[in-house]
């Protein structure tokens, strides 16, 4: 079961601060890279409760991500749809299919879930790239964004966006969250930890994972549509798989099944992306060798490693103080 603890809630309150600090303080093109961490960081959040919390290793998120995109323009652009309702609708249709993708799936295991999924993300951008209606290679253009001018908030001024966008990175948060706290999400831990044992208890363990998947496809797509908006521009590219590759390496980068480490990936992933492309055009490479390093150090992550020597601390303290001798005094005197 998920659990915040204070290192977690700290991390939190920094991003946070970091994220609206950014986003008055920053210029344009300093708003623009916001937006693509807080994009980034919805998708890896979808990826991490199905990944980290489930085992199940999905590349097929970046293809539900570019559908949530696609179902929003197409419906905004081609048919008319009012771009409150095409966003809804967005989010709906790519939760379906990632329900589908989930219930065909899961009763695979390891590499070849993996593969399973990485053929049905393939499919979606051979059928949006070969389909003319969709713009083909050409892509789709003219994407309206929300018009949150009710509320006094014009929506094509960068700063609003993207403070709209970290209000709906917020919501994807305490919604996952939600989830993993939920009986739905404890059985989906213990289906991870022992699949038999919980079939053996009567559970359907494959509409566990169904339903779970299908929820995190409700984030990717609300992080298509928010996506779709913030370019105003969608192309196939946003399906293919390296998009699920990229944010697979975040998720890993900033620590498996821990929500939060995706969140610090995602920020130092695209930092790290651009700074190092004002040196080099090769910063896939820099990129490569901090995974292996992170990877070989057996740590979880950036956070995941922060957060091991943070426990390993508050042990230690918890047995050199004095109250915690005094059980072991007892016991040995009894």
């Amino acid at each position: 079961m998920f659990r915040h603890n204070p290192l977690r809630y700290g991390t939190l309150a920094l991003l946070f601060a970091g994220a609206v600090y950014a986003a008055f303080a920053a210029g344009y093109f300093g708003l623009e890279i916001l937006i693509e961490i807080l994009v980034l960081a919805m998708l890896v959040l979808a990826i991490d409760m199905v990944a980290g919390f489930g085992g199940m290793v999905s590349l097929c998120h970046g293809a539900l991500l570019g559908v949530g995109a696609y179902a929003y323009s197409m419906l905004a652009v081609k048919v008319g749809v009012a771009a409150p309702v095409a966003m809804v609708a967005a989010i709906g249709i790519t939760g379906a299919l990632a329900w589908i993708i989930g219930a065909v799936c899961a009763r695979t295991h390891g590499i070849y879930f993996i593969m399973a999924t990485l053929a049905f993300g393939q499919m979606a951008y051979s059928y949006i790239f070969e389909t003319p209606v969709f713009g083909g290679d050409d892509g789709l253009g003219g994407i309206p964004r929300l018009d949150l001018s009710a509320v006094g908030l014009e929506t094509m001024d960068s700063r609003t966006f993207a403070l709209f966008t970290l209000a709906a990175l917020v919501l994807c948060y305490f919604f996952a969250v939600a989830v993993l706290r939920s009986g739905l999400g404890r059985s989906l831990v213990g289906v991870m930890q022992s699949e038999q044992r919980m079939r053996a208890l009567g559970l359907v363990t494959w509409r566990v994972k169904a339903d779970v998947f299908g929820l995190s496809g409700l984030i990717a797509g609300l992080a298509g549509a928010i996506s779709a908006q913030h370019i105003l521009y969608i192309s196939p590219g946003l399906l293919n798989w390296t998009v699920s590759g990229e944010a697979l390496v975040v998720v890993i980068l900033g620590g498996l099944g821990t929500l939060v480490g995706p969140l610090v990936g995602a920020a130092a992933f695209v930092l790290l992306k651009h700074q190092v492309s004002e040196v080099t055009p090769y910063w896939h490479l820099v990129t490569g060798l901090i995974l292996i390093a992170v990877v070989m150090s057996r740590a979880n992550g950036i956070y995941g490693f922060i957060e091991d020597r943070f426990a390993g601390r508050l042990t230690a303290k918890a047995r050199k103080s004095p109250d915690a001798t005094v059980p072991a005094k007892e016991a040995q005197n009894a």
